[in-house]
């Protein structure tokens, strides 16, 4: 693997012998906007349920169509990524989530379904920008510290993540919210006046992110980045000559599942987090009031990552995975069988110890992956359905029993994650470690 700067007569330089952090610091503004346009879906979500009077398992078809979009765009997105480079792909994820933004202009005049169409387009780029941007993180630099430096740049993800829900708050849900039993009683005309109102809150925030994201695309296809090339890598062959299939990395499968699990405890959290603070045995909040407490969930995670950032320096990534993991069960734990401020402050911190997980997952599951890195990167990204998958579970949970007992599909997820920790506690001290 090396890198190549861009541009006629380039010199060649392997990792490690130029300076990239110019470049790590054009990538890093990426993980902020896809945090922040992640992010709002927890805004959405309780938004939506009261305009258009849905159950649980219907609001989480968001999350279904977001993260479904994972599943189907990242393999695409990989081809695509290793036909045009990473910096052009980029460019394509802008210009495809500026088009879903867009979307939710014409969606705020229609039906449920245009939004949920809205949401697919949105994330169909940001998965491009996924597939992209992750490895070339772990790639700008040392092998050894590339969970450190991932964990840098999702931190700046979490600040996204952190202004979305409070920015969302005061621009999405400022409005009145009615109750399902009070827009019940109002007459069929001022139900359609209700609807059409508050669905067209969301045009003015999500134009102006399609503006946004055009004018990053453009920025990003004039700057001038390394490029990084896996050309010189020799495949891997067994035994017997053959090419050694993705499939037969351990470490990259597990870490899929990981991913997957991780991604639909996380996001599980905080699409139900709104509506869990709002009951009356919790702590009683309103969607708007309750919002700026989601923001404090995802802050946590900013602030984990920078912490996780240097303890990783001097501790296993696994051996951090692991601990965190075990964290935040009992922290689940607490909100699932407590009351009042105890579970909801519970829950919240969930949010500082899931900091590290998905930076610290991804970077090991690429480990020594060579010119199959891109390949594994899809691979992971794809699972990122687990953001799809896992809350429709905890909703359908939600509508059967109730959302505090729900709220245990999450805490079986973050299990694997800890074996998982435990299991490659020293990746980065053997190459046994890895198989």
């Amino acid at each position: 693997m090396e890198y190549v700067k861009q541009g006629p007569g380039a010199s060649r330089a392997p990792a490690g012998t130029q300076n990239n952090t110019g470049a790590l610091i054009i990538v890093t503004v990426l993980f902020f906007m896809w945090g922040l346009l992640t992010s709002l879906n927890d805004v959405l979500i309780p938004h939506l349920r009261s305009i258009y009077t849905l159950t649980y398992v219907q609001a989480m078809l968001v999350q279904f169509c977001f993260f479904g979009a994972y599943a189907i765009v990242s393999m695409p997105a990989g081809a695509l990524i290793k036909r045009i480079g990473y910096q052009r792909g980029v460019v394509a994820g802008l210009l495809i989530a500026a088009a879903g933004c867009a979307m939710f202009y014409p969606a705020s005049t229609g039906s449920y379904a245009l939004f949920l169409l809205a949401f697919f387009i949105l994330a169909a780029g940001i998965t491009v920008l996924q597939v992209a941007a992750n490895p070339y993180v772990t790639e700008l630099g040392d092998p050894q510290t590339a969970s450190s430096r991932l964990t840098l740049t999702q931190a700046f993800n979490s600040l996204g993540t952190t202004v979305a829900p409070t920015l969302g708050g005061i621009l999405i849900l400022s409005g009145t919210v009615l109750t399902v039993q009070q827009f019940d009683l109002l007459p069929a005309a001022e139900q359609l006046a209700y609807r059409a109102k508050e669905a067209a809150a969301v045009q003015g925030p999500y134009l102006a992110l399609a503006a946004t994201l055009v004018v990053l695309a453009v920025l990003f296809a004039l700057a001038k980045l390394p490029a990084i090339s896996h050309a010189d890598d020799e495949a891997k062959l067994d035994r017997d000559g053959h090419k050694v299939s993705i499939w037969s990395h351990r470490h990259l499968v597990l870490g899929a599942l990981a991913i997957f699990l991780y991604v639909g405890g996380e996001v599980s959290i905080g699409s139900f987090l709104i509506n869990f603070l709002g009951e009356s045995h919790i702590a009683a909040l309103t969607p708007a009031d309750a919002a700026h407490f989601v923001s404090y969930y995802w802050g946590g995670a900013m602030l984990g990552r920078f912490i996780g950032f240097g303890v990783m320096r001097y501790v296993s990534p696994g051996k951090t995975l692991a601990f965190n993991a075990a964290i935040v069960i009992a922290l689940i734990l607490v909100a699932v069988f407590g009351t009042g401020h105890t579970a909801m402050w519970a829950l919240i911190a969930v949010g500082l110890f899931n900091s590290i997980m998905f930076p610290t997952i991804f970077s090991m599951a690429l480990n020594k992956l060579g010119a199959q890195t891109g390949q594994g990167s899809g691979i992971l990204c794809m699972a990122i359905v687990g953001g799809a998958i896992v809350p429709f579970i905890q909703g359908f949970l939600a509508d059967q029993v109730n959302l505090q007992l729900s709220f245990i599909v999450p805490a079986l997820c973050y299990t694997f994650i800890l074996y998982f920790g435990l299991k490659y506690a020293g990746m980065y001290n053997s190459d046994a470690a890895v198989k």
